[in-house]
């Protein structure tokens, strides 16, 4: 059966690299610490100055979140710091001293500084696609970092559909009232009227597409991101008590471009073949269901990356 899957796995692989790629997609279908440092040193883009790492630290109750122990390694190769905003919602994660202790309780403070960047406030930062937004809202310490490491947990998503890269760095680096901002497509930056207000599916995709272009352009591009696709639950880290995933751990993308490393994580469930305790249909039902493949339609069309790609595999 392991030789069954790792076969489909590479069929996958062998189709998405079947195209008039550019943009180069790194992958190894091993999850571990080492291999969490052997894909960014592939990428040749070495993190300078200041570095934050940015995660999603993961709702108390949840357990799917990637853990301190497979991403230390990493973390102290570029020497970063863990950063994250507060949420929007009302979980345990909205308040400042709330989230530390949920930093705390899951470990991370033991390998790393941790700042919530909008814990002292928040700033905006301009956006180049304005169809919906005006400006992003991220919070302040973001000034305060030359380099990003994107390290995010491909999963599913209740809002979005699905969640890798682009969806950490748009609403993860967001302020909780840039949340609120995304979430409603530029109504409000309030999160108590942000949940009462209806909007457009499409056009939240791409009030999140227009916020990670946003925080790419603040950086300059100095941002690699990387995608560890176990634990793929439909539902996000945000939520506590999440379904638990019926898709095997399939190993880790990362690339320079955010467009293509999500299109190559979407394209390897897509394309995934189903065998007895390995179910890629739930996923691609709650992908489908939120239309969550369409993020990396329009962030391609406002220029933030592209989705033909070379799939580099270093296991071979």
């Amino acid at each position: 059966m392991k030789a069954l899957r790792t076969s489909l796995i590479s069929i996958a692989l062998l189709l998405a690299t079947v195209c008039t790629a550019q943009e180069k997609v790194y992958f190894t279908r091993e999850i571990t610490p080492e291999a969490l440092v052997r894909i960014y040193k592939a990428l040749g883009k070495e993190a300078t100055g200041r570095v934050a790492v940015k995660i999603s630290t993961g709702e108390p109750g949840g357990h799917n979140y990637l853990k301190p122990d497979l991403i230390r390694d990493l973390v102290s190769e570029v020497g970063g710091t863990i950063v994250e905003c507060n949420t929007a919602y009302g979980g345990r994660r909205s308040r400042t001293e709330d989230h530390l202790r949920a930093i705390h309780d899951h470990g991370f403070d033991t390998i790393a500084t941790c700042v919530i960047m909008d814990a002292e406030g928040e700033m905006r930062i301009p956006v180049q696609d304005t169809s919906h937004l005006q400006y992003d809202i991220v919070g302040q310490e973001l000034a305060n970092y030359n380099f990003v490491v994107n390290l995010a947990h491909f999963k599913g998503h209740q809002m979005g559909g699905f969640g890798g890269v682009l969806k950490n760095q748009s609403i993860g680096v967001a302020s909780a009232n840039g949340k609120a901002y995304i979430h409603s497509a530029g109504y409000t930056d309030s999160p108590r009227e942000c949940w009462r207000h209806r909007t457009e599916q499409d056009d939240f995709l791409e009030s999140m597409a227009a916020a990670a272009q946003a925080v790419h352009n603040y950086l300059k591009g100095n941002v690699v991101y990387i995608n560890v696709m176990n634990n793929m639950s439909v539902d996000c880290d945000c939520d506590s008590h999440p379904a638990a995933p019926r898709l095997k751990d399939m190993g880790i993308l990362a690339s320079l471009d955010p467009v293509a490393v999500d299109q190559a994580g979407l394209d390897m469930v897509f394309n995934h073949q189903a065998a007895p305790g390995d179910d890629e249909k739930p996923l691609i039902e709650r992908i489908n269901r939120q239309h969550g493949t369409y993020i990396t339609d329009y962030a391609e069309q406002i220029g933030l990356g592209s989705k033909s790609y070379i799939l580099v595999d270093l296991d071979e």
